[in-house]
């Protein structure tokens, strides 16, 4: 019996560390998520309004920074004193891997119609991806995936879906000079797809991952992450050696109008933000829901009109200003509605430790 107790103590400890390791890892994901989804918008939008006019190698630059990756999946490995992991050093069952990789196929598709709309609407109008995303993603989530809904969650869906559409329904004064307005309906339409795209993709990731069965550590997060980059990037690599986009970039580079060296500088920060970008939403769809990652997506679209002010001087009008207190309110409610169901679970805990302390007690009282 006296065995038993520091088994008892570890049970209840794992748990709570378990659940301080997850928010963290939630905050961390966050925090490079917004990194990523504020600087490579930004970036991007950069190169095609200074002459830069491949749509594959911006499609390319979203996941082409995996490489990366490598560095912590090999501290990781190395630092792994299970002998069992170090012999194996395969974390992912062939199910996940073969579904990350078909995730993967399905973000360089993401990717290409994304880049396609980048190249004709400015960044202020790129928040129709986001509005659009969420919706797609919460429908995704509850045929897919099941995804419980509740009314906090309903109400976070439709403003931040309802604000971000808002910035779209006032875009005639955004369509850039000497762009006509098919290239503008054309990117417009693409930008949809990306956000259907994208809704699906990381919704079956989601369901890929519970099926597996494969608890989601560090090292599963980062294995996944490299699987989905790498397959995304052979997917938006074969069309650029088709079309020969690899050879170009010097000559790009040379006419680039903010001059040669910025164009690589631009191109290589686009790369490694849109990485960052991509490492922080998966390892949040990881470590949270599709749906939770379609509501943080959508919280940042008003910050990106933010800076859009800044670096591109859109102009930030009232509806701008509209759709950003939807997005905070909205987000503030799923946020409650959280930490009411957290509460309403630790009091569920709770009783039943109750119950059995009396049943327990009650027992003893017998015995004696």
């Amino acid at each position: 019996m006296d065995q038993m107790e520091p088994s008892a103590t570890n049970n209840n400890k794992t748990p709570h560390n378990h659940n301080h390791n997850k928010t963290f890892l939630i905050l961390l994901n966050c925090l490079l998520l917004a990194v990523g989804q504020v600087g490579g918008p930004i970036l991007s939008r950069m190169y095609f309004l200074h002459g830069g006019t491949r749509k594959w190698l911006a499609a390319w630059s979203v996941n082409s920074g995996f490489p990366i990756l490598l560095l912590p999946i090999a501290i990781s490995h190395y630092t792994n004193t299970t002998t069992r992991r170090r012999n194996n050093p395969f974390v992912l069952t062939t199910w996940l891997f073969c579904s990350s990789a078909v995730v993967g196929i399905l973000f360089g598709a993401t990717n290409y119609f994304y880049s396609f709309g980048a190249s004709y609407l400015p960044v202020s109008v790129n928040s129709l991806v986001s509005s659009s995303q969420l919706a797609f993603t919460a429908l995704f989530a509850y045929l897919i995936v099941k995804q419980n809904f509740t009314h906090y969650s309903i109400n976070a869906v439709v403003l931040m879906t309802f604000g971000s559409v808002i910035l779209g329904a006032h875009m005639d004064g955004d369509i850039p000079k000497g762009e006509t307005k098919t290239k503008y309906v054309l990117g417009f339409v693409m930008t949809i797809a990306a956000a259907a795209f994208h809704g699906f993709s990381i919704t079956a990731l989601e369901f890929a991952q519970r099926k597996s069965g494969v608890a989601v550590t560090f090292d599963v997060a980062m294995h996944v992450q490299f699987v989905v980059s790498l397959f995304a990037t052979i997917f938006c690599t074969v069309p650029m050696v088709v079309n020969k986009d690899f050879e170009a970039l010097s000559e790009e580079a040379a006419e680039f109008g903010l001059g040669e060296t910025k164009y690589y500088v631009v191109v290589f920060g686009a790369v490694m933000a849109l990485q960052v970008m991509v490492i922080g939403g998966l390892g949040l769809l990881l470590c949270s829901s599709s749906l939770f990652t379609g509501l943080v997506t959508s919280l940042l679209v008003p910050v990106q009109q933010v800076f859009a002010v800044i670096f591109f001087r859109e102009g930030f009008n009232a509806e701008k200003a509209l759709a950003l207190a939807l997005c905070l309110w909205g987000f503030a409610s799923h946020l409650y509605g959280g930490y009411k169901a957290s509460l309403k679970k630790k009091k569920k805990n709770d009783d039943v430790e109750d119950r059995g302390d009396e049943q327990g007690a009650k027992s003893s009282g017998d015995h004696a």
